[in-house]
């Protein structure tokens, strides 16, 4: 494969393809964006599902994403290395068939209808796709102008947000339409009608997967078939070290470390609304949905998110990132705590608009921690992705809260989040001698 080198141009824009020699490559990445977003929003629908067929409560049904997200902490800096080694697209590819992997792993879960299996589906699914984050990421701030990093990668997110939409009314149609019997009526069957019972439901989870394994193995081999240019980070941001280039480690940047934070709280708070969406609709004074119809207005809670970053990539051609980051949390918490303390479609509606609010947040804080890091792109990225177990563990604390002080004021956790994360959009991504 050939190696091409990266020349900074003014008119370096992704949606030019006549300018920017690297759009082909962006606009290939951008399946990689939308199919771990569907498969990662897949699980707000399990969550409810699972809950009530394994009879879970919200701590224990958070256990899911704790063993999703925990792969982002355990896998993320091996990742870095690896990519270092095999280079972006042999990322990419092993990533795409680990995912595939934990998918067919689904299958076996279901059919022994075993929690502890699923929970380990969860995790090798979660480290392939971490695995196509440590790689995919960085791999977009590169290909193409330092300054329009941020814009590049919201752009880019758009299509994750895309699949991230699309996935709940998927699963609203596919898995929560079958009927999930109460613990009560299950203890009613006989031996022959609760194997049938257990059966059908394990075929409601095992054929999307299925599926979804067929998927992502047919795009490793897309990706192992085509080319795709090699850029070295420390030459693609060579330009943009101000603060001290010859740092011995990611470690050393003031504005890397805090930028972890802020994505480790970023993916909680959204993780842990999305998670709770479903459940939190179906609240009589909510707006008393069954659980099949809440899952669909969880698309719109992401669909939220896809129209701010297609908007946001423009907007931050021209307002600063941070500025627009630190407005965007703002709106957030204050989305949330209007959710806290009202009822009906103020609180339902309040909750679901956070989603256009999260839109900016994940590339912009990316784009923002790896500036300058130069030669340490690498190892940045895999900070900044470990820092992604934020999805693993606010989600479990919001729902030790949920389980005692009740699921609608056990939102104050992500309020807290966004209030981090303005602070960092305003001050806290500012790179420091």
């Amino acid at each position: 494969m050939a190696n091409i080198p990266h020349t900074p141009m003014a008119s370096d824009k992704l949606t030019d393809n006549t300018k920017n020699p690297y759009f082909g490559s962006l606009a290939v990445l951008t399946s990689l964006f939308f199919i771990w977003g569907f498969i990662t929003s897949l699980n707000d629908i399990l969550i409810p599902h699972l809950k009530a067929v394994f009879t879970l409560n919200y701590t224990q049904a958070m256990l899911i994403q704790f063993c999703f997200f925990t792969a982002y902490f355990v896998v993320s800096m091996p990742s870095g290395h690896l990519v270092e080694r095999i280079g972006f697209k042999g990322g990419i590819i092993t990533g795409l068939s680990i995912a595939g992997l934990g998918c067919l792993l689904f299958y076996p879960a279901a059919g022994q209808h075993s929690y502890p299996l699923f929970l380990i589906a969860f995790f090798v699914l979660a480290s392939g796709i971490t695995l196509l984050q440590v790689a995919a990421n960085p791999y977009v701030t590169i290909l193409g102008q330092p300054e329009t990093a941020s814009s590049r990668l919201t752009m880019t997110q758009a299509f994750n947000s895309l699949g991230t939409t699309i996935a709940p009314y998927f699963g609203a149609l596919f898995i929560l339409s079958a009927a999930v019997k109460t613990a009560d009526e299950i203890k009613l069957l006989n031996a022959g009608d609760l194997s049938a019972y257990q059966a059908a439901q394990a075929a409601v989870v095992q054929h999307p997967y299925l599926l979804l394994a067929a998927v992502l193995f047919l795009i490793a081999g897309a990706f192992a078939a085509i080319k795709l240019p090699e850029v070295e980070p420390a030459e693609a941001h060579a330009l943009d070290i101000t603060d001290g280039a010859f740092r011995e480690s990611a470690w050393g940047y003031r504005h890397l470390v805090l930028g972890a934070v802020g994505i480790f709280v970023y993916v909680g708070a959204e993780v842990s609304i999305g998670s709770f969406l479903v459940n939190y609709l179906a609240q009589p004074n909510i707006s008393g949905l069954a659980e099949h119809e809440a899952a669909k207005y969880v698309s719109l809670y992401w669909g939220g998110a896809m129209v701010g970053r297609f908007a946001g990539a423009i907007v931050m051609r021209n307002i600063q990132p941070g500025k627009v980051l630190a407005f965007n949390a703002l709106a957030a918490s204050v989305l949330v705590v209007a959710s806290m303390v009202g009822a009906g479609p103020l609180a339902m509606w309040s909750i679901l608009t956070v989603g256009l609010c999260n839109s900016i947040m994940f590339p912009t804080l990316f784009s923002l921690a790896v500036n300058g890091l130069g030669k340490h792109t690498g190892q940045g990225s895999g900070i900044l992705c470990a820092a992604i177990v934020g999805g693993a563990i606010i989600p479990v604390v919001q729902g030790l809260f949920a389980d005692r002080v009740g699921i609608q004021q056990a939102f104050f956790i992500p309020v807290l989040c966004y209030l981090y994360i303005a602070y960092y959009g305003w001050k806290g991504h500012r790179l420091v001698a």
